[in-house]
């Protein structure tokens, strides 16, 4: 879906992610590596392939848009080093696209590691008066895109039928990014008067009216 904030032109993409044509920039928050593999190691039944979906996903939207920066809105690993960050790190060396992470709380991992592969790590990111953070932030003068909240909508239909799906939680000043991360959960949001949703069922993109 095609929307625009403050004179910019954004792409709503099914996967989770956020692409800002005029800057030629992907946004990406929560993708939580590492998870799959904490959880397995602890005995917790998830698909090993769950693994290799994260960097396929990520894989299909730069070549969907070519872009020449990415930013990843914090929580890009779930804790600690595990296999997983070997995989980010052959993933990585195959792009050449300009990377920050914006550090999230579960963004452990010591700077100096990421300094070795060539990403930027910031607390928040400024750029042509918006405002990238990892907690949903307000600052005057700024239209801020965040992650952290894993936003979700519940969906309900004439019966007693209810749908729970991942959103773009669009306020006044500021947009949550849904977690593109697999197995990352969804936190359930309640729509004011002045915000929009942007619902993802399957592979599209939905405008949902209250």
């Amino acid at each position: 879906m095609n929307i625009q904030i403050q004179e910019q032109n954004f792409i709503l993409h099914f996967s989770g992610a956020l692409f800002w044509e005029e800057k030629k920039t992907v946004i990406i928050s929560d993708v939580h590596l590492g998870k799959v593999t904490h959880f397995r190691k602890h005995g917790i039944a998830i698909p090993e392939n769950a693994i290799s979906e994260n960097f396929r996903k990520i894989t299909a939207i730069l070549d969907h848009f070519l872009p020449e920066k990415i930013i990843f809105l914090g929580d890009l690993f779930h804790s600690v080093k595990n296999s997983e960050w070997d995989l980010f790190v052959e993933w990585i060396s195959n792009h050449n696209q300009k990377t920050y992470l914006i550090a999230g709380n579960h963004d452990i991992i010591d700077q100096k590691h990421y300094d070795e592969i060539g990403i930027v790590v910031v607390n928040n990111l400024e750029i042509d008066g918006f405002l990238f953070t990892h907690h949903p932030t307000e600052k005057e003068n700024f239209f801020n895109f965040s992650g952290h909240i894993h936003p979700g909508i519940i969906l309900r239909g004439l019966g007693m039928q209810s749908l729970k799906l991942r959103c773009f939680f669009h306020k006044p000043n500021q947009m949550i990014l849904p977690a593109f991360g697999e197995f990352t959960g969804k936190f359930i949001l309640k729509p004011e008067e002045d915000h929009i949703v942007y619902a993802i069922a399957g592979n599209e993109v939905i405008l949902i009216n209250k």
